[in-house]
């Protein structure tokens, strides 16, 4: 319990102070580092389900029978093993940067932010292992694909917690007017790019496990006519709020670089997604449907459409973190300045 004598002597005990962590450049570096190789392992992955090399290695937690030795690194194993190389090592780093926030970290929450960052690391490497033991069934593999992703947006959001820009007051503030709009649409754009995710990881899986180029258990018209088509109309809802936002970024809040860059990057990779979604359509179902095997440009192309859709969700939650941190009274809407505030009480 505070006293009365150290409230006047404007002490405040250490579980209220808000004053901020000091800036740890080796910190920060670390956990850009962790994200990228984040964002790395989930293109490792839809190489994966782009060269149908789900099951090349039959067996989880080991491989072939070994728990260290690589296998024969040939057709779908070399997708598959390396896959699990990388996420094995994504989740040590992992582990490593919630060792290292707790021992140089002041902010609680912050530390407690990272150990959900290794249980959910963790939970996206069972249900990598579900996907193998299950014979990857599409309800399983949806589920790997979405956490995989949410899981890069915690690891990116960690980045931004750590950076210096984050640990200074911001220069430039919004007022509550301005800030209204951007982060209920921002909240809105994130629900809707999970929707378009879950549409997309459910056409890919059940289109590789049940569609032409699996065992062909639905017709082609059925997984089209529901997940596609909702797919591709769920795009001209994302597409018309990633427009607004990055118009309104880069018109009313120029003025603050963190609002103007993820908005400006967010115009730019919706026009890369849109051509990259007409491609994947092409090479998918337009081209795809009579090949035995996915073709190279099939690879590309869908492997690059679910990198841009991580990107643009991942830059989302960002322009929705830095919305809430330039707002002029941040106390009242994000608890991350709460012990701030206390502290000059």
């Amino acid at each position: 319990m505070v006293t009365y004598a150290r409230m006047l002597k404007y002490e405040v005990p250490e579980e209220l102070s808000l004053s901020p962590s000091p800036y740890n450049a080796a910190h920060h570096r670390f956990t850009v580092l962790v994200a990228v190789l984040a964002f790395l392992l989930i293109l490792a992955g839809a190489l994966v389900t782009s060269n149908n090399a789900g099951l090349a290695v039959p067996d989880w937690p080991t491989s072939f029978g070994h728990l260290f030795k690589i296998p024969p690194m040939i057709g779908g194993i070399k997708w598959e093993h390396s896959h699990r190389m990388i996420a094995e090592f994504v989740g040590l780093l992992t582990i490593v940067v919630a060792i290292w926030t707790w021992r140089v970290d002041k902010r609680r929450w912050m530390r407690w932010l990272t150990i959900g960052a290794v249980l959910g690391v963790t939970f996206q490497g069972i249900l990598g292992g579900l996907t193998v033991l299950n014979f990857t069934p599409p309800l399983i593999s949806t589920a790997h694909g979405v956490v995989g992703q949410t899981m890069f947006c915690v690891l990116a959001a960690i980045a931004v917690f750590t950076s210096r820009s984050w640990l200074e007051e911001p220069a430039e503030k919004m007022t509550r007017k301005d800030a209204g709009p951007l982060i209920r649409h921002s909240w809105m754009l994130i629900g809707f790019l999970y929707l378009q995710l879950i549409l997309g990881a459910g056409f890919r899986h059940v289109w590789t496990k049940w569609g032409p180029p699996g065992s062909n258990h639905w017709p082609t018209h059925k997984i089209i006519h529901i997940f596609l088509y909702p797919h591709i109309l769920n795009a001209l809802l994302v597409a018309g709020l990633v427009l607004y936002l990055g118009m309104r970024t880069l018109s009313k809040h120029s003025n603050i670089p963190h609002l103007k860059v993820p908005g400006m990057w967010l115009l730019i990779l919706l026009v890369l997604q849109l051509m990259l979604g007409i491609g994947a359509y092409v090479v998918r179902v337009v081209q795809g449907v009579d090949e035995a095997q996915p073709t190279l440009a099939l690879v590309g192309v869908t492997v690059a459409h679910l990198g841009v859709g991580a990107l643009i969700l991942a830059v989302t939650v960002i322009l929705t973190i830095q919305a809430y941190r330039h707002t002029g009274e941040p106390a009242d809407v994000i608890p991350f300045d709460r012990s701030r505030e206390v502290a000059r009480a």
